[in-house]
This record gives C-alpha cells, sequence and structure tokens, in this order.
C-alpha cells in the first residue's frame, strides 16, 4: 500500500495544479483545499466582483472575476460552485469558463463519489449535477508575484429559487511545486434575487395592428414580451397633461430609436404605444424601462409607411357604416350586431401606419379637428381582386395615428368574405385580411 501510495503521489500533485478535484470550494459537506494544500497563514484573501453588487436576476447571465491576492506567494488557483441557500443546497445555475484559457468546468455526481471535467460536464449534466468552475493549468501563472484573476461567466437559475450561496477558495501558491507552504483562503457571498427586468420577446415589436415585423414614425406598435410592466391598464383622463400623450404608464416607458414612445396600454406581456415622429428609415433600437430596470435592446425595421387595417377576431378588416354600426360576419361578437357589407355600401376601414398627413400632425397629440388631415401619399384598395374607389384616407379627429379609410364597395363585388388589401407608398398591408359581403 505505501508503495502504490508514493507512485500516485507524484501524478496527484500534477492533478492539483491542472484541475482540482470537484466539492473542494469549502460547500457545508464537502471538502476544501485545505485537505490537500498546507501552509502558515497569511495576510492575502480571495474575493469575488459582482456586477450588480450581491443580487441576481434569473436567467440573466453576470460576468464574474475572483482575486485570490498574498504578497508572499507566486503561484495562484481558485474553486467556486453556487447552490441554493436550502438544506440540503442544490446546484444554481452553470458557469462558462473564460476565453483566455485560465478557467474550467469541473463537475460532480450528487453522491460527491464520481467527477468529470470539461464539455463532458454539459453533456453529462444529469449524471454529474454539481457543477465547479476553476483554475487550468496555464491559469496558474508560475512567478506572477502578489495576485491573479480569473474571469468566467455565472448564468443564475431560470426562475428564482430564493438567496443563492456562491462559496469559493482561493489557493495562493509558493510555487515550488508541493503543497506545503500554500495559502487556502475560503470565503462566501450571498446573493438574493433582484425581480426581473423587462425582456422584449424576439421579433417582439410589430405593427399593432397587421402585426407585420414592420413599424412606422406616428404608427401604432404592439411590443411582446414578459415582466414588461407590474400593471395592467389603459391611459386614461389623468395622464394627458396639457393634451400631450403619455410617454410613460405607472413608470413603465418605451424609446424607439432613442425617442420617447406614447404609452396607450401595459401589461406584463404586451405594451402598445404610438411610434415617435422620426425622420429615420431602417433597423432602430427598441427598449422598454419599467421600475425592475430596462429591456434588452431589440432592432425593430422603420418604415416611412406599414400599412394595416386593424383586425376583428383576427381575420377581419375593423371596419363600420357611417353611422359607426359594425360590419362584419353576423354573430362576431356575442350580444352585438354585426352585418355584412352589401354591394354599393360606404364604409369606413379602420387602420395605422399609412404615413404623415397633410397637414402634418405630430405623433403625441389627438389629432384636432379643425381641418381634415389627408393622408399625404395615395391609399389604394383592393376587395378580390377588385379595385375600389377611395373615398378619402384621413387622420381620425380626436384621435391619434388611427387613419379612416372610406370607400365604396364595387358593384361587381360577390357575396362572401373576400380578401381586402391596402397599399401606400409602395407598400401593402398584409395578407390573410377579409371583409364580408352579401350579395
Amino acid at each position: 500500500m505505501r508503495l502504490l501510495l508514493i507512485f500516485l503521489l507524484p501524478a496527484s500533485l500534477w492533478a492539483s495544479a491542472a484541475a482540482a478535484d470537484p466539492g473542494h470550494a469549502g460547500v457545508p459537506g464537502e471538502s476544501t483545499c485545505m485537505e490537500c494544500h498546507g501552509g502558515a497563514s497569511g495576510s492575502g484573501g480571495v474575493s469575488v466582483t459582482f456586477p450588480n453588487g450581491l443580487a441576481y436576476a434569473p436567467g440573466v447571465l453576470q460576468h464574474l472575476v475572483v482575486t485570490v491576492a498574498d504578497p508572499t506567494q507566486k503561484r495562484w488557483g481558485f474553486q467556486l460552485t453556487a447552490r441554493t441557500d436550502a438544506n440540503p443546497p442544490a446546484q444554481a445555475g452553470s458557469f462558462t469558463p473564460g476565453a483566455d484559457g485560465y478557467t474550467q468546468l469541473a463537475c460532480q455526481s450528487a453522491n460527491l463519489l464520481f467527477y468529470a471535467f470539461g464539455p463532458r460536464c454539459a453533456t453529462a449534466a444529469s449524471s454529474y449535477p454539481l457543477q465547479y468552475i476553476e483554475h487550468t493549468l496555464s491559469g496558474t501563472r508560475p512567478g506572477q508575484p502578489a495576485s491573479a484573476q480569473f474571469a468566467f461567466d455565472w448564468t443564475p437559475p431560470a426562475t428564482a429559487t430564493g438567496p443563492i450561496v456562491l462559496y469559493v477558495a482561493g489557493n495562493a501558491a509558493n510555487g515550488d511545486g508541493a503543497s506545503g507552504g500554500d495559502r487556502i483562503y475560503l470565503r462566501q457571498y450571498t446573493l438574493t434575487p433582484t425581480a426581473p427586468l423587462p425582456a422584449i420577446a424576439p421579433n417582439g415589436v410589430v405593427n399593432a395592428a397587421g402585426f407585420q415585423n414592420t413599424i412606422a414614425p406616428g404608427s401604432w406598435v404592439a411590443i411582446q414580451g414578459s415582466n414588461l410592466s407590474a400593471t395592467t391598464r389603459l391611459w386614461n383622463a389623468n395622464d394627458f397633461v396639457n393634451g400631450a400623450l403619455p410617454t410613460q404608464l405607472d413608470g413603465v416607458s418605451v424609446s424607439i430609436n432613442n425617442k420617447p414612445a406614447f404609452v396607450e396600454y401595459i401589461s406584463p406581456s404586451l405594451v402598445n404605444v404610438q411610434a415617435p415622429t422620426d425622420g429615420a428609415t431602417g433597423p432602430v433600437a427598441v427598449q422598454v424601462t419599467n421600475a425592475n430596470g430596462v429591456s434588452q435592446t431589440v432592432m425593430a425595421n422603420l418604415q416611412t409607411v406599414s400599412p394595416a387595417f386593424f383586425l376583428w377576431s383576427g381575420k377581419y378588416a375593423a371596419a363600420t357604416r357611417p353611422d359607426y354600426s359594425l360590419v362584419g360576419p353576423p354573430g362576431l361578437f356575442p350580444g352585438v350586431t354585426t352585418l355584412p357589407a352589401k354591394p354599393g355600401d360606404v364604409i369606413v376601414l379602420w387602420a395605422t401606419g399609412l404615413g404623415p398627413a397633410k397637414p402634418l400632425v405630430t405623433a403625441g397629440v389627438n389629432t384636432p379637428s379643425d381641418v381634415l388631415y389627408n393622408t399625404a401619399n395615395p391609399v389604394t384598395v383592393t376587395l378580390g381582386n377588385l379595385p375600389v374607389n377611395v373615398l378619402a384616407a384621413v387622420l381620425t379627429p380626436g384621435n391619434a395615428g388611427l387613419y379612416q379609410v372610406a370607400i365604396a364597395v364595387p358593384a361587381a363585388a360577390p357575396a362572401g368574405d373576400l380578401a381586402i388589401n391596402m397599399m401606400c407608398n409602395g407598400i401593402t398591408s398584409p395578407s390573410g385580411v377579409f371583409l364580408t359581403l352579401q350579395p
């Protein structure tokens, strides 16, 4: 037995420099690096730098930096892990080594008997659920005096799990290749969950009427996502100041191309805004801000126009007669009368994204009722491939960004659900929208 131990000793020492066995960061019930390294106490220490203080947002990556320092030492190592503050503690999140090659993954089975290193920790996570981040051989940096740093990423669990404790052990070694004379420093940090930041869904910035992925200045825009607001409500009279549309509701605001949008509706998963007046086109940045912070930046495609009909039941163009009675298939809304249009009828289609009006009305105010504010660009409509006589295309008095497109239904139009399309400045409204006609 003694011969076997002597034979294995050099390999063990090499392994501790190249890769420390997992389970030595100081988690209760596990080991520490003091089991293999020993030396007189020193005046150094180990610390972790957190970008957001001692807090974490579920699922939001943090870039951590471990510093091991001792004025008399000249070789370095560490091991760190994250656990829930529970009994027994469970693995909390995952680690990604830095690109400099100074850090690597180590992982261990739940019974602490088996372990693995590197990519296998991810591919066999169910067998090795306990994850650690630690130094590599090059990360020990022999001969470097006073201190060394190790940078890597930690992604907390996707859902809040209460407090999370990070355990870290730092090895300030003397560099002689033996375990004696090394100094082990231990520390732990407790992080508490913060309220989640607002998050815009992928492709979550769309035209609020047609839901296409283009928006236009002055048009209505829907922003879809999660944690966008803690409350759900429409604007009300108290939100308007001197007639101006609000740029925030209950602390929820939106910027489009670094300009404030005008907020009409907020909820945890949806915010509706009027886009600000803007002469830019192409990709623009969109962000949502609330009491918890600022969302990630999502790029939206801003065009001069983005024509779209508002929809009923996701299929039918919102339409009324001049007396504001509803046009649509019977039974479209429970308890509300809807009747199909007839050939020769004059009806009003409700739309957004038709671009500037003349005279110009800037975003952020309701359309005055002094004159008609016609679209600056001509609007054409087809119904079941038949050209339609457009009588007027104007901004709605007393409303912002809401267009009325008055048409005369063609006398030759057949009965049934007919596809209806609108074109403005060479851009066509989304397909799959219908108007119901009766003989």
